[in-house]
């Protein structure tokens, strides 16, 4: 059962992930953000660090540069992060690297 309640709850992540990438363009700052804030939170309740992580370096990301190309890399970095069974420490600084990677930093 306790695997059937992470299926919903990942599924969940995925579908808000998805929903912000689909508006992009059609979604103000302030939305996204929210939206984000929830991700991060939710991720934080359920144990999914790689996810709380990302979301977390995207609300930072959004307030120093606000909306850009950048926010769809961080999407989806975020929904691989959802479907990965890799919940440690380790793995949240694999995905930030790779996030490094891609901006170029």
């Amino acid at each position: 059962m306790k695997h059937d309640a992470m299926m919903v709850v990942r599924s969940g992540l995925k579908n808000r992930i998805d929903a912000i990438a689909a508006q992009q363009g059609h979604i103000s700052l302030a939305r996204i953000c929210e939206e984000i804030d929830i991700i991060r939170h939710d991720a934080r309740t359920y144990g999914l660090e790689p996810v709380e992580r990302l979301a977390s370096t995207l609300e930072s990301a959004l307030a120093l540069n606000g909306l850009g190309p950048v926010i769809l890399s961080y999407l989806d970095l975020m929904r691989d992060a959802v479907e990965c069974e890799d919940t440690t420490p380790e793995a949240s600084t694999a995905y930030l690297a790779a996030m490094s990677l891609r901006m170029g930093h």
